[in-house]
Parts: structure tokens; C-alpha cells; sequence
């Protein structure tokens, strides 16, 4: 990978084997999707060991704004009032929710019939399940930021950026799709970030770690 230019990443892995990616590696690695283990102690995320490697290496570890990686406990929290609710109503109408694996081994025009029958049933739950946001809020944009926040401090401003993870299930209250990107600008502004920072953040350190990657490729040509 070093020698045709390729970047490495280092966001699915585990601990020993990113460890070994990071001693092999002439060129910076990057985290394309991986939040703070210190905030939110889940598998996917990486401890303070592995964002030091990185930013020895040269690399960038981009946050993801993906709620049970920003968050665990508050969004499983979240999560089960809001389950709670819909399983009271589904089975006030003899209908059982899925899991995503239960769900796929329905048939195309099974899955259509569900996906609206369920979401009929939101629509009636809509008020019950706004009272149980209130007392169990969703991982939020300000609770996102606060893993840049912390990976800033420790790594410094060139070596963390920005992921939403969106075709994988991202997104977070505030930052749920394209649209909603400003609102990540303007938590970065109100905390403090200048336009130079926030444009690192948002592409110029994963650019860069992009150049070097290709100019160690062409070095050894």
C-alpha cells in the first residue's frame, strides 16, 4: 500500500494489529471513522496509546458522529425509552418489531408491507414518543464535538477531522444528513475553533496525510 500510494486505515482493526500497521508503515495512517475510547469506552473506538501512535505517525483520526460510538450509555438509554414505547403500540396491533438480520430475511414486498405498517405506528406513537426524548435525549452534535474537543488536546489540531459514517448507520441528533452540516460548524465556532481550524477538521489534515501518502510513493519509485 505504501508503495502504490494507497492510504491505510486503521478503523477497523484491532488494538495489536493497528499497532503493527502503524511500525510497518513508511507513510501516515489514517482512522477514517473512530472516536475517543477515554469518552465512550466501545470497541470501535481507540484509546489514548493508539491516538498518540497516530499522531507520531504523522496520520489523522477522524471523529465519527455516530451515536453509540459518541455516546453508549446515553444512547442506549435513549434508545430503550424509545423502544419501550413503540413496543406498547406495535402490540396493541398484534405486530412484532425486528431486528435489521430479522428483517433481511423478509422478502422485498414483505419488507415493504413492514417497513410501513411500522411506520404507521410511529406516526401514532408520535406523541408518547416525544415525551420519552425529554426524559432520555439522543447523542447530540455538542456531545459529538466533545470527542474533537478532547482528541484536539490530546493530538493536537493537524492530526483530527471530521466522519459522519452516514452509509453505516451514523448520525447523531443535529447532524442526522447532509443538510444538518453546518450545525457541526457552528458547535466548533461556538467552542472556539478559528476558520483555520475548522478547516483542517473538515478535509485540509486528511489532504495532507493524502499528499504525503503519495509522495512516499513516489520516493521509492
Amino acid at each position: 500500500m505504501n508503495r502504490v500510494g494507497m492510504m491505510i486505515d486503521v478503523s477497523h482493526p484491532s488494538k495489536g494489529a493497528i499497532i503493527e500497521m502503524i511500525r510497518l508503515s513508511k507513510a501516515p495512517v489514517i482512522a477514517s471513522h473512530s472516536s475517543a475510547r477515554a469518552l465512550c469506552n466501545h470497541s470501535r473506538n481507540l484509546d489514548d496509546e493508539l491516538l498518540l501512535l497516530i499522531k507520531q505517525n504523522g496520520g489523522v483520526v477522524q471523529t465519527v458522529a455516530f451515536d453509540g460510538y459518541v455516546n453508549m450509555k446515553k444512547d442506549n438509554a435513549h434508545k430503550a425509552a424509545q423502544d419501550k414505547v413503540l413496543k406498547s403500540y406495535a402490540e396493541k396491533q398484534n405486530f412484532t418489531i425486528l431486528t435489521w438480520s430479522e428483517k433481511q430475511e423478509l422478502s422485498a414486498e414483505d419488507q415493504q408491507k413492514y417497513d410501513k405498517t411500522f411506520a404507521e405506528i410511529k406516526i401514532q406513537a408520535k406523541n408518547d414518543l416525544a415525551k420519552a426524548v425529554k426524559q432520555a435525549p439522543p447523542v447530540n452534535v455538542a456531545d459529538f464535538i466533545d470527542h474533537i474537543d478532547y482528541m484536539v488536546k490530546l493530538m493536537g489540531i493537524d492530526h483530527v477531522g471530521i466522519s459522519s459514517d452516514f452509509d453505516g448507520g451514523g448520525g447523531v441528533k443535529g447532524w442526522n444528513d447532509a443538510s444538518e452540516t453546518f450545525n457541526v460548524t457552528l458547535e466548533l465556532v461556538k467552542r472556539g475553533y478559528s476558520e483555520e481550524d475548522i478547516a483542517k477538521l473538515w478535509g485540509l489534515n486528511l489532504l495532507r496525510v493524502m499528499d504525503e501518502v503519495q509522495a512516499y510513493a513516489e520516493s521509492i519509485k
